[in-house]
């Protein structure tokens, strides 16, 4: 067994154990996962357009993912990424399989973070992550 699937598959365990725990609270308890590698690297920006740029740039770079697109809609505050080629999306269909709707994404907890940190954000939250 490689590495990469090992891991995805102790991240799955863990995610499932936890939300069997917690049930829709596990959500709330996992905003902090994966945020810090971003809070490691020099994020820049004075707007949500500028850190979003600046925190995909540090992810790519770091080969988490291949590439991220956004946009901000809905009075601008809802957010959307559609992520591609990262190394987790194994956990996310295991966690599917299991009758379990993902609701962990650390890229995306990284981003909502430091859109809280620089702009003064008081909270942020995932919607929806939507696996295909």
């Amino acid at each position: 067994m490689d590495s990469h699937r090992y891991f995805n598959q102790l991240l799955y365990r863990m995610e499932q154990v936890f939300y069997h725990e917690l049930s829709d609270c596990a959500s709330w308890k996992t905003e902090l996962v994966g945020t810090d590698f971003i809070q490691s690297q020099d994020i820049k920006g004075a707007n949500e357009h500028e850190i979003i740029t600046s925190c995909i740039a540090a992810i790519k770079d770091a080969g988490l993912v291949e590439d991220i697109e956004y946009s901000i809609s809905g009075r601008d505050i809802l957010l959307k990424l559609k992520i591609k080629g990262c190394g987790l999306m194994q956990k996310e269909v295991l966690l599917r399989k299991s009758g379990i709707k993902p609701y962990n994404c650390p890229v995306t907890n990284m981003i909502l973070d430091q859109l809280i940190e620089k702009l003064g954000y008081c909270t942020t939250y995932v919607a929806e992550l939507d696996i295909p």
